[in-house]
């Protein structure tokens, strides 16, 4: 218009001229996404959420850390908590095996898609489709269901934001300076916890189940495992070093 006509008018004026004439498709507002509540599931023990929350729990008395959070998503129950340097797999590992030694074990565990609960990147060499926390759940026949928002677990988000107000407090008060020191305390503060806030579930049935693998079957699942094939000189290699299998009638 300005190089054939000589009219010089601002692009939003033009627009708005455009829109009034039906010339102009307007792009309407993206209408935000409803997330209505999810129902608590029937019984104890049939779903329980698990999630890291990164926080400076000490006050500036010790070192920023991470507290693991299982809750049951019937009663709203504390199940288990430990203090960590970060998300880890070993952690979870080691709370879930605390876990089912206390409790036996869940129908399902729920979580976000962080990368020690799902392979977000498979890659085509290893063509690896589960995590090692994923791995020894599905040996457990425990099922693992990663939620596709913070809203859909937000039973825990909840008691997160929940344990960053008041469990500060009590560990300040009881004067609590350390990991190690939390971690010992932390069953007495879940009691007390669980004593205020946990409600009855929908239905009086318990779902744990039995462990029914020994002590060794546990070490062994919640272990860390990494596939490699033996060569006909019975070789195998593991972190650039070269192990040599004696050859006995079931290696030959």
């Amino acid at each position: 218009m300005a190089e054939l006509h000589d009219i010089h008018l601002s692009s939003e004026t033009l627009r708005q001229w455009l829109i009034t004439e039906g010339l102009w498709q307007v792009h309407k507002n993206k209408v935000s996404k409803v997330y209505q509540p999810r129902y608590r599931r029937e019984c104890y023990g049939e779903l329980i959420q698990i999630d890291g929350s990164h926080h400076d729990w000490f006050e500036g008395r010790s070192a920023k850390c991470c507290l693991l959070v299982f809750i049951d998503d019937a009663t709203s129950k504390l199940m288990s908590l430990l203090f960590c340097e970060s998300e880890t797999t070993y952690d979870y590992m080691n709370l879930t095996r605390e876990y089912v030694d206390n409790h036996g074990k869940p129908v399902a565990f729920y979580s976000d898609k962080y990368s020690v609960f799902k392979v977000n990147s498979p890659s085509k060499k290893s063509n690896q489709q589960m995590t090692e926390y994923g791995r020894a759940l599905y040996e457990l026949n425990i099922e693992l269901i990663c939620a596709h928002s913070s809203q859909a677990k937000g039973r825990v988000e909840r008691a997160n934001r929940t344990l960053q107000d008041r469990l500060i407090k009590e560990m300040r008060l009881a004067e609590i300076n350390t990991m190690e020191e939390a971690n010992v305390w932390l069953p007495e503060f879940m009691v007390d916890f669980n004593r205020r806030f946990a409600c009855a579930a929908h239905s009086s049935q318990d779902v744990h189940r039995l462990v029914t693998e020994s002590a060794s079957e546990l070490h062994d699942i919640f272990s860390r495992q990494t596939s490699r094939k033996l060569t006909r000189a019975l070789t195998l290699q593991y972190d650039k070093v070269i192990y040599l299998i004696d050859p006995t009638e079931k290696s030959k």
